[in-house]
């Protein structure tokens, strides 16, 4: 990594991409080396293997690339939509991705937000050169070949692999209702189609208007084409239909000579597709697309500026805030956006999609607030669409909703927002859709038991609600993962009471306020634990059923919405302490998942932030690292990057839905926030003083020039900028709490 001021250099896009975690059976962080804007609609990356959920398109430790692809796919454990790809070659033609693929060398490749590069060995001593550069939904490649008779590029339209089936991924009903098309049309030197595949098709409503379509379109006039379905070459054929299928440009190539290859995507139409090609990438100036791209990154990743950290901390830190700035990704295309909630084309430029809530309600979208403002009110009004068009907030939109993972999260995402200030959406609308979830059982809820990536039978939203409200919990013996329901919608009811609340929806508010506390309803005093309880209201006989990715350790500690209630229920500070202690102690804590990413904010709670700081030190170090392994744990749409990025700097939102920050330490000498309050630039300036090595513990915070006398801050402190300073030193201030 080369030495730079620009905050973009530092940023290295291998990292997370392996599948290898940093421990066996311990998951890689489930990112990719894309190419593109901040928050793109599309993204653009080298394809090592046919994708699908539980699979990224590029995976690390692959010796092969089989293409370059547009790419819909936004973390591992969910699926690609509406892709297309691009595969150079010279030689006999090979289109299937096993025939096609070719070897290359990580020594030989660049990954940055705003370009990459590789090189692939394309037999018989020759190379052929990739290069990608794009903007937000459109793309540009340049391939440099060696001299050929035969030289081409490969389109793929749709890859159904039965092959690929397993318990995640269903290809049965989507090989008989589904057909990709693609059409070559030589005279304006373009192959045009669209694919209509969803990998998490089953786990949605049909959408039998989606198609993601395309426009490819190449700067050398194409000498042959074809079509080809599966194992069959269909030469000089114009139109092809399939499931596995795509098109093929032939040229004859001199050695060195460039070929680039512009592609538009849209989920509206093929015009669209090219209307959007020409607004972004509208000549063949490969360097300009580079060079505005990374533009635009450095301006949002200079967001945040640091001083007096390591080159390596630069590029985990730079890369991290990467991640953070990539989704929700933005679903508009200049005005109109394709909803996959009612299967329609709307007026609009308010639209995201891949929302990965469960994750990203933590830090993320608390991050957003702070260093992303202007999209804040945008992504609210978007869920506010998804609630409009389909009836319910999103859980986990891709791009219809999935009903994976639990809670709605979307609650906390807009009480958050609501706290701090923002109202640049519908009050009463974002009310009404809140207080739904809260209030109003799914369909058939005491019907179904809401297990885990369930085929589509309707909106999951708080399966088990109707139980919540009658027993003041998720029974074991009636609805799947029933603690962590539990749990988590007793935090979503408090998310909800803070807008009624405000709102004057007295009743509304008391009962919410009620429901906040179920989760006490579940503690297990005999056991010290959170534990699962039968409709008849007895203890279960198995401690570990009915949680969420996790262990009754996993989620012990998840009450966020009352801590001091917490505390008291655990038997008071000292007792709670020591079983946090006994938590991390234990190895019971697990940050390559998200429930437990607040636990070591909890010690401010509890009377002991030194132990919170030792915490912060220790966990932003051994589970970020500047290589390709370098993320502990899926990062989740940059959940996992979001809590590097608050941990570093000194503070973490424990409580989404409130405004206010628990302290840990911060781990740069200094480092400046640029904000916005008030519709004006303001400046964080955040001071570690006497910051070392063994230096890690506070001794003392100011704000502006006065002390700061509990480990806590509002937000309302810090959005106006200013300075935030802390002194450091090498034993706790047992005092200072």
């Amino acid at each position: 990594m080369e030495n730079s001021n620009e905050a973009v250099d530092y940023v290295n896009t291998v990292i997370g991409t392996p599948m290898a975690g940093f421990t066996k059976d311990l998951d890689g962080g489930g990112t990719m080396p894309c190419v593109g804007n901040p928050y793109a609609m599309t993204n653009f990356t080298a394809q090592t293997r046919e994708n699908r959920m539980n699979r990224m398109p590029y995976v690390y430790e692959d010796p092969e690339i089989i293409g370059f692809m547009a790419t819909h796919q936004p973390t591992v454990w969910m699926g690609d939509y509406g892709y297309v790809s691009v595969m150079p070659q010279v030689g006999k033609l090979r289109a299937l991705p096993e025939e096609r693929a070719l070897k290359y060398s990580h020594d030989e490749e660049t990954a940055r937000p705003h370009y990459y590069s590789v090189s692939l060995d394309a037999g018989g001593g020759n190379k052929i050169r990739a290069e990608i550069a794009a903007a937000s939904r459109a793309g540009i490649f340049r391939f440099t070949f060696p001299e050929a008779e035969e030289a081409r590029l490969i389109i793929q339209g749709i890859n159904l692999n039965p092959k690929n089936a397993d318990w995640a991924n269903d290809y049965a009903s989507r090989l008989k209702s589904l057909k990709g098309y693609v059409k070559v049309d030589k005279e304006k030197n373009e192959i045009t189609g669209y694919n209509p595949d969803r990998m998490s098709a089953q786990l949605g409503p049909e959408l039998p208007s989606f198609r993601g379509y395309f426009i490819i379109r190449f700067d050398k006039k194409m000498e042959s084409s074809g079509t080809w379905d599966c194992d069959t070459i269909n030469v000089l054929s114009a139109e092809q239909y399939g499931t596995r299928m795509g098109a093929y440009a032939g040229f004859k190539t001199k050695k060195g000579e460039k070929i680039k290859v512009k592609i538009g995507t849209s989920f509206i139409s093929l015009e669209q597709a090219g209307e959007n090609m020409q607004k972004e990438i509208p000549d063949w100036d490969f360097d300009r697309v580079v060079k505005e791209t990374r533009d635009n990154w450095q301006h949002n990743l200079s967001r945040i500026a640091i001083n007096g950290a390591a080159e390596d901390q630069k590029t985990v830190f730079y890369t991290a805030m990467f991640h953070a700035l990539l989704f929700p990704r933005e679903f508009s295309e200049y005005g109109r956006y394709y909803s996959a909630f009612d299967d329609k084309v709307h007026e609009g430029t308010a639209a995201y999609n891949d929302y990965s809530l469960w994750d990203t309600f933590r830090a993320l979208h608390p991050l957003l607030i702070l260093i992303q403002p202007e999209r804040v009110n945008p992504m609210i009004r978007s869920l506010l669409q998804i609630y409009k068009e389909g009836g319910w907030l999103p859980m986990w939109p891709n791009p219809a909703e999935t009903n994976i993972m639990i809670g709605t999260h979307a609650d906390a995402v807009i009480a958050d927002a609501w706290v701090k200030g923002f109202r640049g959406y519908d009050t009463e609308l974002a009310y009404e859709a809140v207080r739904k979830d809260s209030m109003v059982p799914p369909d058939n809820d005491t019907k179904r038991d809401w297990g885990d990536r369930d085929p589509w039978t309707g909106y999951e939203a708080r399966g088990g609600l109707s139980y919540y409200h009658s027993l003041g919990y998720v029974p074991v013996d009636k609805t799947r993962e029933s603690v962590s329901r539990t749990l988590e919608y007793a935090y979503d009811d408090f998310c909800v009471s803070r807008l009624a609340k405000d709102l004057g929806k007295t009743e509304d508010y008391e009962r919410l306020t009620g429901w906040s506390k179920n989760y006490a309803n579940l503690y297990n005093k005999r056991t010290g634990f959170m534990a699962p309880r039968l409709y008849n209201g007895a203890w279960h006989d198995k401690p570990d059923e009915g949680f969420t990715e996790g262990s009754p350790w996993t989620y012990l500690f998840c009450v966020m919405q009352d801590v001091p209630g917490m505390i008291d229920l655990m038997g008071g500070k000292e007792k709670f302490t020591a079983k946090l202690d006994e938590n991390f102690a234990g190895g019971h804590y697990r940050h390559d998942n998200e429930p437990g990413h607040h636990y070591i904010y909890l010690y401010d709670y509890a009377g002991q932030p030194w132990k919170t700081q030792e915490l912060a030190r220790k966990h932003t170090t051994v589970n970020f690292r500047s290589q390709p392994l370098g993320i502990n744990g899926n990062d989740d749409c940059g959940q996992m990057s979001a809590w590097y990025i608050f941990s570093v700097m000194g503070f973490y939102p424990v409580t989404p839905g409130t405004d206010i920050y628990a302290i840990g330490a911060p781990q740069f000498p200094e480092l400046t926030l640029n904000l916005t309050a008030d519709g004006k630039p303001r400046k964080l300036e955040i001071i570690a003083k006497d910051l070392s090595e063994e230096n890690k513990y506070v001794q003392s915070v100011e704000l502006n020039g006065k002390p700061v006398t509990t480990p806590f801050l509002s937000h309302s402190d810090i959005i106006g900028g200013g300075s935030l300073v802390f002194t450091m030193g090498k034993a706790p201030n047992y005092d200072w709490k």
